[in-house]
């Protein structure tokens, strides 16, 4: 009731129309709103949920509570009894979170190897956050798109809902500690500018100063993109470690947060430690610049020996403190401590005393927690967004984005102090983000890809984030801070990059070469680029049309009936990576295919399935104008003399998605044995593009045919040596009539398929390597307007074109 179906009868139709880029880019950004807009609100339950268990919960230094650690869940003793903080925890399998084994019925708690678990704060913590579990569950059954939920609380101990099994790295130790992650940061404090001042005089000497640049090390990875940031390090004179940095901030991306990392390694000790000029140049850097909204640090890394300094603070910071200063006295002697405890004590910082390497995860941290105190005293629950990621913590090499929220402390005694409990938050696999940009309303050539306010992707066909080690895929080192101007390269002005950071909206026009076949191929295309912003996010959304092909959409009805059963053959496939139907929202329907899940929509079987109307009837369409092929492939086949010789496959494929492939040779004597199969992603229809063949072959002359040699990898080999070449013999019908105006298909009523024609599987070319002629020429025959294809086995480099 209430759904739109497809009728079982229609009138058949046949239209063009014209795709109206700048609407459809704002259509695809108010559905993206839409659902970050849902995840927004399941963050904003769990963070009020939180503050009111905290308010209700009074503390308890001697609660004795048992909780299922997620290290230790289904573990059992020598005796074969749950051992403690153990106990029996169901799991299952589950396709909406990786098939990883879950359980959706309840959340569990991690701990870091370097936190005790049964510390009164994590205990309590843990008690009070048990009010959670219901908030996790209802989120889920009002958004069931939604992953992972948790709570990351400032004692250390990390909440996750669905509960899971944490596996330890080989050593049996768990390094992840909720309060390092960026969502944690980010949201906990606002954007920050940061100087780190360290101590090199000769008194650092040895473990002091091992401890001293851990302790940088361990700040640089508290930053994130939208903070700023310098190292100076200061003997007898002030010495930036960046020289090119000199007198400024530089934004604290991961590849300059690195590059910190690799200079820091470098010093070296000696001289005298006079902290008067270092601080001196830190004051007036940040006097100068206000690059994050004026909330200032400097980080003042010391073993305490130093001359006098109050004077500085007087003609720099005081009476206003806009600048806080955090102290870090390094090593066992205390003997400075008071020193060192004043200056943090009178700049509105923090002291901490970092004697061990073990010490400095922790004292680190604290910073975090001072600088926060603003934000809950005001209870500026600002909601942050983070750069792309990989999801460590579900061991998945899935991109992520996260949505956080910080908890603050409303209990009236604590108020003024300004209590961090710490953050909650979900993860949006930006895989089903895209999914609301489909690709057969963008063409053979078009895209969509998200960027942040930074201009870094976060999504984007050319991304490739991952690369291989032996048989394991690995991110790559900076796979997330890869900035929109190093793939789009065209935009040499930055013009488009400028706009997206600005979150303005527009069009643009470039001519552009785009690469297939992992780069060994380029084409010439005229790009229309479409961008807006994703309100109430840092994001903005660009979209790709491509001259010809994507300025027209190529529409035609069919019954379902009729549809269906040519949908329903066997030579048929369709783009199991689209989204035709939604099936991730009831858990029932996770296991269907898209095929399936079509097939019982509009049977009837499964009418409460979501799906994609205007994509189920072009798909229909597709499936009843190519049915001929299928009868005419078949005939070959059973027509001895019908088909050459060496021809393994026949196959075509549509804008919807729609695939029919006819193997006239069987797996054990097929020469391209991978080809066409669910893992050759360069030649079946995925998110990120149409099968390599098809946009080749969109792009070649109209009615010429298209020789095109698939290999997986041809880099560092001589092509000749390879295993024995296979040929796809292309020819694309486009141009039939005056009417297509060039793009996409054409229609004309079905005639009857005349003489059969013969594929030209050249021979070898001669040694000398020149191109053997083309001069087979296609007799007349049914005009179907889509790519047509045969494989011819032993055909040659040289015949490529």
């Amino acid at each position: 009731p209430g759904k739109r179906r497809i009728p079982l009868y229609i009138e058949p139709t046949v239209k063009m129309e014209e795709v109206d880029g700048e609407e459809l880019v704002k259509k695809f950004a108010e559905e993206m709103e839409g659902m970050l807009g849902r995840k927004m609100k399941s963050v904003k339950r769990l963070a009020e949920a939180a503050e009111d268990a905290d308010l209700y919960h009074e503390f308890n230094a001697t609660l004795e509570f048992d909780y299922y650690n997620s290290m230790l869940i289904n573990s059992v003793d020598k005796d074969g009894n749950a051992i403690e903080l153990g106990g029996e925890f169901p799991l299952e399998e589950n396709e909406h979170f990786n098939k990883l084994q879950v359980n959706t019925l309840q959340s569990d708690i991690q701990v870091p190897t370097n936190v005790y678990n049964k510390d009164p704060g994590i205990l309590n913590g843990v008690y009070m956050s048990e009010a959670l579990n219901d908030v996790f569950m209802d989120n889920f059954q009002k958004d069931p798109t939604l992953t992972w939920q948790y709570f990351g609380s400032a004692t250390g101990f990390f909440r996750l809902y669905p509960g899971i099994a944490w596996t330890p790295d080989e050593n049996g130790v768990v390094t992840f500690d909720c309060r390092n992650r960026n969502w944690y940061i980010q949201a906990a404090t606002s954007p920050k500018d940061i100087i780190i001042v360290v101590d090199v005089s000769g008194s650092m000497k040895g473990l002091r100063l091992t401890i001293a640049k851990h302790t940088i090390n361990t700040i640089l990875d508290t930053l994130g993109e939208n903070d700023f940031v310098n190292v100076i390090a200061y003997s007898d004179y002030v010495q930036y470690v960046e020289p090119c940095f000199k007198g400024t901030l530089v934004q604290a991306d991961l590849d300059n947060r690195e590059h910190f990392k690799l200079l820091v390694e470098e010093l070296q000790v000696k001289g005298e430690g006079k902290v008067k000029k270092a601080m001196k140049e830190s004051f007036k850097i940040l006097n100068e610049v206000c690059g994050s909204l004026c909330n200032q640090a400097i980080m003042l890394i010391t073993d305490g020996a130093m001359e006098d300094y109050e004077e500085v603070f007087q003609e720099f910071n005081w009476p206003e403190r806009r600048v806080r200063v955090f102290t870090y006295l390094i090593g066992r002697e205390v003997t400075f401590a008071d020193t060192v405890k004043w200056i943090a004590c009178n700049n509105k910082g923090y002291y901490t005393h970092v004697s061990t390497l073990a010490d400095v995860q922790e004292n680190v941290m604290e910073y975090l927690h001072v600088l926060s105190r603003p934000m809950v005293i005001n209870h500026d629950h600002d909601i942050i967004w983070t750069e792309a990621y990989m999801d460590s913590a579900a061991q998945s090499l899935l991109l992520m984005t996260s949505v956080a929220m910080p908890v603050f402390s409303k209990k009236k005694e604590t108020l003024s102090h300004g209590i961090l409990l710490g953050v909650v938050g979900t993860d949006v696999p930006l895989r089903e983000l895209m999914r609301l940009a489909p690709r057969y309303k963008l063409g053979v050539h078009g895209y969509a890809f998200l960027n942040t306010n930074n201009g870094y992707i976060l999504a984007h066909p050319d991304l490739r984030p991952l690369y291989k080690e032996g048989k394991k895929l690995k991110p790559k080192p900076n796979y997330n801070s890869v900035d929109l101007a190093e793939v789009e390269w065209e935009d040499t002005d930055e013009t488009l990059r400028t706009a997206m950071v600005k979150g303005e909206t527009g069009t643009l026009s470039l001519d552009v070469r785009a690469t297939v076949e992992k780069g060994r191929r380029v084409m010439f295309l005229k790009n229309d680029y479409f961008y807006t912003t994703i309100n109430e996010t840092p994001f903005s959304l660009g979209m790709v049309l491509t001259r010809g092909h994507g300025e027209y959409i190529f529409i035609g009805n069919v019954s379902v009936r009729e549809g269906l059963n040519d949908l329903m053959q066997p030579d048929v496939s369709i783009a199991n990576e689209w989204t035709y139907c939604e099936t991730d929202i009831d858990p029932h329907h996770r296991k269907l295919t898209q095929l399936q899940a079509v097939f019982r929509y509009l049977t009837g079987k499964e009418p409460d399935l979501e799906c994609d109307e205007e994509l189920l009837r072009q798909t229909l369409f597709d499936a009843v104008v190519t049915a001929p092929m299928e009868a005419y492939w078949t005939a070959l086949m059973l027509n001895p003399s019908g088909m050459d010789e060496g021809v393994e496959t026949a196959f075509l494929g549509t804008r919807s998605g729609l695939m029919r492939v006819t193997r006239y040779v069987g797996i054990e004597k097929r020469v391209a044995k991978k080809f066409l199969s669910p893992s050759d992603k360069e030649n079946i229809f995925t998110m990120d593009h149409f099968p390599v063949w098809y946009r080749r072959a969109a792009e070649y002359p109209a009615g010429k045919f298209l020789y095109y040699i698939p290999k997986e990898d041809t880099r560092g080999r001589d092509y000749f040596l390879s295993a024995p070449p296979h040929t796809v013999v292309i020819v694309f019908l486009n141009k039939l009539n005056s009417n297509t105006k060039g793009r996409d298909y054409f229609l004309s009523a079905p005639t009857q398929i005349q003489s059969p024609w013969q594929p030209p599987c050249l021979a070898t070319a001669s040694s000398d390597r020149q191109r053997a002629p083309l001069s087979r020429r296609c007799p007349e025959w049914h005009p179907i307007p889509y790519v047509v294809h045969y494989f011819c086995p032993g055909f040659t480099e040289s015949h490529r074109e």
